[in-house]
């Protein structure tokens, strides 16, 4: 029997298929992160308008990376910008494509299509903490988007810095798999992503969420 995968048989499946929660992610130490499964399940709405706004700018091809159930990917499509999603929920990938949107069922450290072509790539509503690894993260977001496109990046409120061992926590205290998940602020996501050829061009704050935008630099290689 093959052992349980977080976010795939643990209670995030269930809630992204309900569109509710309550959901958490149960840090060892007793703590728990708010995952607002309720806003990501419905349409593109608040600080979410400051991202399509950029991407729509840059009129060239987005990619989503973890994009849920998919409300970022439809509002980008529906803006006119052609843009796919990826996540590793197969129930995340099916909702995206019921709202008309395009998404693939992968690790963003899986091949994916046009690598190194993408004008901006997104890690928002927390991802940068995907694989516990920021550095891992950033270095390959900037192999996957095209020399001067943009990694638009959803930060902390607050400057942090960490590493933690999670798990999805569900409304009946049911829990995930254990896995590694980070948190940064934005200092420290310009201090890493410069070792992954990324300046810093842009940051903003919208309806309380904290961005940065990071250019991938015309003659840095990714090694």
């Amino acid at each position: 029997m093959t052992a349980a995968a977080a976010w795939v048989d643990d209670p995030f499946v269930e809630a992204v298929v309900t569109g509710r929660g309550p959901l958490w992610l149960r840090r060892a130490d007793g703590g728990r992160i708010h995952l607002d499964i309720e806003r990501w399940c419905g349409p593109a709405t608040g600080a979410d308008h400051s991202l399509l706004r950029r991407c729509a700018r840059l009129a060239a091809p987005v990619l989503d990376l973890g994009c849920g159930p998919g409300r970022l990917v439809a509002a980008l499509l529906a803006l006119g910008v052609p843009a796919l999603g990826v996540d590793l929920t197969g129930a995340a990938v099916e909702r995206t494509l019921g709202l008309g949107g395009a998404a693939i069922c992968r690790s963003v450290f899986d091949r994916l299509p046009a690598e190194g072509r993408w004008g901006a790539a997104l890690l928002a509503d927390g991802n940068l903490g995907i694989g516990g690894d920021p550095d891992a993260l950033l270095r390959r977001g900037a192999e996957l988007i095209a020399p001067g496109g943009l990694l638009l990046v959803e930060v902390e409120g607050r400057e942090i810095d960490e590493r933690v061992m999670v798990r999805v926590e569900g409304p009946t205290g049911r829990l995930g798999p254990p896995f590694a998940w980070a948190r940064l602020g934005a200092d420290a996501t310009a201090r890493r992503a410069r070792q992954a050829g990324l300046a810093e061009a842009e940051r903003w704050t919208a309806h309380g969420r904290h961005f940065i935008a990071l250019r991938k630099s015309a003659r840095f290689q990714v090694v």
